[in-house]
């Protein structure tokens, strides 16, 4: 499954049968002798809960556990509905960020309730600061992201130096890394260097920090469409400060795979 091209390898686990080694997810996640995914979701039952539908157990393809992924919890929502709740249009989905609220807007397109940003945090320093060069300013989305106001958007810049703010030691647990652009107040444009995975096509908790830090920096616009790689994002913001994010999800295909 995939959302705007950042994909998944989406696993049926509501049994609990199936435990993965890090080694076997990154086998999974492989392009060239797996599946190929950025991630891997592992979905799963809510031990009887009431308040939520299932909980994301959510690896990078590195074989990192991840607290969240945005795109990622919109491809749950749709594997919910096309499988376990197909007369649903309204899924709680339990993540290691908290439950998110997931809506269908329509056939593929589904808004998710992502929380409040948080702004000061043990994963990242308490104020902005300039890393290899660039000006960064930090924000968690229930993961923790570096965001950077640039001219342009170089993809040498992001390969070079994505990995490196990633692995700074000013970040205990790693960065996710946006590199962020201008069109005009209510456009943007944006590559993400994810971590546990590189450069992605998107990254839906990237999008939200990147809405959470332009609204730091004085953007006044309720709306705003964000332009990665893969597609579009539409992000507003509630009355209680939670970032609602839009976009779509999608099956690529279905099928069995073993892994040893």
């Amino acid at each position: 499954m995939h959302g705007l091209g950042n994909d998944f390898v989406v696993i049926d686990n509501f049994n609990g049968r199936i435990k993965l080694s890090s080694e076997q997810i990154k086998f999974l996640c492989d392009r060239k002798k797996g599946i190929g995914a950025d991630g891997l979701i592992l979905v799963e039952a809510t031990n009887d809960s009431k308040e939520y539908d299932c909980f994301m157990n959510y690896y990078n393809a590195d074989g990192t556990q991840a607290e969240m992924c945005g795109n990622g919890v919109r491809c749950v929502a749709l594997f919910l509905k096309e499988g376990y709740l197909k007369n649903n249009i309204s899924f709680k989905i339990n993540t290691r960020a908290g439950i998110k609220k997931v809506e269908m807007i329509d056939e593929d397109i589904f808004s998710v309730n992502m929380g409040v940003p948080v702004f000061e945090h043990s994963d990242f320093p308490e104020k902005e600061m300039e890393i290899e060069g660039m000006n960064f300013q930090f924000v968690s989305m229930g993961n923790p992201h570096a965001v950077t106001m640039v001219a342009e958007l170089d993809p040498r810049a992001v390969s070079d130096i994505g990995p490196r703010v990633e692995n700074s030691k000013f970040f205990p647990n790693k960065t996710n890394v946006e590199f962020v652009k201008e069109i005009n107040p209510r456009e943007y444009e944006a590559r993400v260097w994810e971590r546990g995975c590189g450069e992605t096509l998107a990254c839906g908790t990237g999008a939200c920090a990147i809405y959470a830090i332009l609204k730091k920096r004085g953007n006044t616009e309720s709306e705003i469409v964000l332009h990665l790689l893969g597609g579009k994002l539409k992000l507003t913001q509630n009355t209680e400060g939670e970032i609602i994010m839009e976009g779509p999800a999608v099956a690529s295909f279905s099928g069995m795979v073993t892994v040893v």
